[in-house]
């Protein structure tokens, strides 16, 4: 699983030009689910996205959390993020988990974020969705449960 976290001042996705979700400072995460992930792992990477001290206190440090400055989510399902592109010039996707599988794990992040932020927004799930936004730093963190086992 893969979580690429935007902190952002402000975000929004569309789809077929309506607007489905906006969200002030917060997070914009793009969600990429492979095929063997599980909802331990999802439990693990939303802790440690949500405790992630990234925006900046009183002194210009990164030392507050989502919590901490009342932060709002956008979450977005992203299979391309399991892109292989090591043979040839078009990507592979046979990492990415088959939609059945990654639609129930990204309703779960939704559900597991809702139980701890007030605001959750979300793309909506296999669609082609545009998504404008104004990434704060720029400041961007890469979450990958490869990594954090």
């Amino acid at each position: 699983m893969k979580f690429v976290i935007q902190r952002v001042t402000e975000a929004s996705v569309s789809v077929d030009g309506r607007m489905v979700g906006s969200i002030h400072q917060g997070f914009l995460i793009l969600i990429g689910i492979s095929g063997t992930d599980t909802e331990s792992e999802a439990d693990r990477l939303v802790r440690k996205m949500l405790n992630l001290r990234i925006f900046s206190d009183e002194n210009g440090k990164t030392n507050l959390s989502l919590k901490d400055v009342d932060g709002e989510l956008l979450l977005i399902s992203q299979f391309t993020l399991y892109a292989d592109c090591r043979k040839g010039n078009r990507p592979s996707f046979v990492k990415a988990g088959n939609p059945e599988h990654a639609r129930a794990l990204y309703e779960y992040i939704i559900d597991s974020c809702k139980k701890e932020r007030p605001v959750v927004k979300q793309g909506v799930f296999g669609a082609h969705m545009k998504i404008q936004l104004i990434n704060d730093g720029p400041f961007t963190v890469i979450l990958d449960s490869e990594e954090l086992s």
